[in-house]
């Protein structure tokens, strides 16, 4: 390897994830269009296969949307502890090629392996290698991957050839590899972002590397010098290791919308329930609560506001929750109503105590409760007041866990 790649960082992507995990372990579902997703045309598609994505079925697409597009798509709930499963035996994996290994969710993560050449080899056999061990690890899922010499080019480059893809782009030929790609490839380029792109006539990541520094300041402010320096490769970040939980969530999906307060706090407590119980399951406390609504309009809606003291307590959480619900304006109706736990610390880390304590006789509840489902199953107990109350579009709720568990 030449002295050109001053940094090798490699982007590891999973194909179709979740889809994939389903067809490993149920062999009649290889080859068939298959969607992961609740069974109900108000939920949102999770992930598809790439059977599914050849008809225009999209990660995030209403169900309704991607059953008209794939009338004859296979769709299966979403099973989180099982990805959850395979992603510790994919994050392992790579670990196995370096010490600097920053994981940005389940199923992709990126790698650190400037000076490993005298290891692995030049970058494209250590894409090799890296796609061989998941498959190794995980006994056939696949993955694509991109190395590059900065984080953005190889994440850009790990979505250029999938599935089961390796692109490698060497440091010399950055910008003649980027400047043909769309401006949807820049990082913050988002739906708002692209058409005012576009109608400047900037279509290209080459159309904005060569336009005038000036003209797009005028035009996106601050974000400009963003936009350009990616465009010529530039992306000064290292490879993040040894980073603290960031957040826990549990959105729902209603099977109606809800626009009354005591509807939607029902919500709020059972998400709190299975948030809480996570942090415990997982020997972490959250110093903050976010409350995310979407209406029936898609339009979505979030605040947040920190505890006193961090907790792992639902009740606490719900506390903050019901405050937070003060503050929409919107009155709906709601479609999805989500809480998540924030700035996470280990529950054994020191804690700065409130000098009022919170009451500890909901956490013991709490505690037995865990105990109960460890022992009977998450059907054994229920809340007296949910007995009469209809169920989300998935008892399954997609658990939104963005931790790093690798040391």
């Amino acid at each position: 390897m030449t002295d050109q790649w001053t940094r090798v960082i490699a982007h590891a992507d999973m194909d179709a994830f979740y889809a994939s995990v389903e067809q490993l372990d149920d062999p009649s579902l290889r080859g068939k269009a298959l969607i992961v997703g609740p069974n109900s045309l108000r939920g949102v598609v999770l992930t598809a296969s790439y059977e599914a994505r050849k008809f225009g079925v999209k990660s995030a697409m209403p169900m309704a949307d991607a059953m008209r597009r794939c009338p004859n798509a296979v769709v299966v709930p979403p099973r989180f502890d099982r990805y959850q499963e395979q992603s510790k035996l994919i994050m392992a994996a790579f670990a196995d090629f370096s010490p600097s290994v920053e994981s940005i969710s389940l199923d992709e993560a990126f790698i650190d392996m400037t000076g490993a050449e005298g290891i692995f080899g030049a970058p494209a056999n250590m894409a090799r290698l890296i796609r061989d061990a998941v498959t190794d690890a995980t006994d056939g899922l696949t993955a694509s991957v991109g190395i590059a010499a900065t984080k953005y080019v190889a994440k850009v480059a790990s979505d250029f050839n999938k599935p089961n893809g390796i692109t490698v782009v060497a440091p010399k030929e950055t910008i003649e590899w980027l400047d043909p790609l769309p401006v949807a490839r820049l990082w913050g380029a988002g739906p708002k972002t692209v058409p005012r792109f576009h109608q400047l006539g900037l279509l290209t990541i080459g159309d904005v590397r060569r336009a005038d520094p000036h003209y797009l300041k005028h035009k996106f402010g601050n974000g400009a010098a963003h936009f350009q320096a990616l465009a010529r490769g530039e992306d000064p970040r290292r490879v993040a290791t040894g980073r603290q939980a960031r957040s826990m969530g549990s959105d729902r999906t209603l099977l109606h919308d809800v626009s009354c307060h005591e509807e939607i706090k029902q919500h709020l407590k059972r998400s709190a329930d299975r948030v809480a119980r996570r942090l415990r399951d997982k020997g972490y406390r959250c110093a903050g609560v976010r409350v995310k609504l979407k209406t029936n309009r898609f339009k979505l809606h979030s605040r947040q506001s920190r505890l006193t003291e961090p907790s792992d307590c639902a009740e606490h959480l719900f506390v903050v929750a019901t405050e937070l619900l003060t503050q929409f304006n919107d009155e709906g109706p709601y479609r999805l109503v989500g809480l998540s736990a924030y700035d996470l610390s280990k529950a054994d880390d020191p804690q700065q105590m409130d000098l009022f304590a919170q009451n500890a006789k909901p956490k013991a509840l709490e505690i037995t409760i865990d105990d109960c489902i460890r022992k009977f199953g998450k059907g054994a107990i229920a809340r007296a007041a949910d007995l009469d109350k209809e169920r989300t579009v998935a008892d399954t709720t997609p658990t939104m866990d963005f931790i790093d568990d690798i040391t």
